[in-house]
């Protein structure tokens, strides 16, 4: 799935994504690490990895998108 990078705090490798829909999605630091990311700005684009369906999927994966 693709979605845009929205916030990301270096200190803590957390942020959020916005999702197409433009729904704000969070993500942790073990989601950020399992990308092998060291920085992320906001509008970058990116695709992601989810577990769970509804109002609350939780990202597993943070990534940058590439054709």
């Amino acid at each position: 799935m693709q979605a845009t990078a929205y916030t990301y705090d270096p200190n803590t490798r957390e942020g959020s994504v916005l999702l197409d829909d433009g729904t704000p999605v969070p993500f942790d630091a073990a989601a950020f690490d399992a990308g092998g990311l060291r920085l992320l700005r906001p509008g970058q684009r990116v695709r992601i990895e989810s577990e769970g369906d509804g109002e609350k999927p939780r990202i597993t994966l943070v990534t940058l998108q590439t054709l």
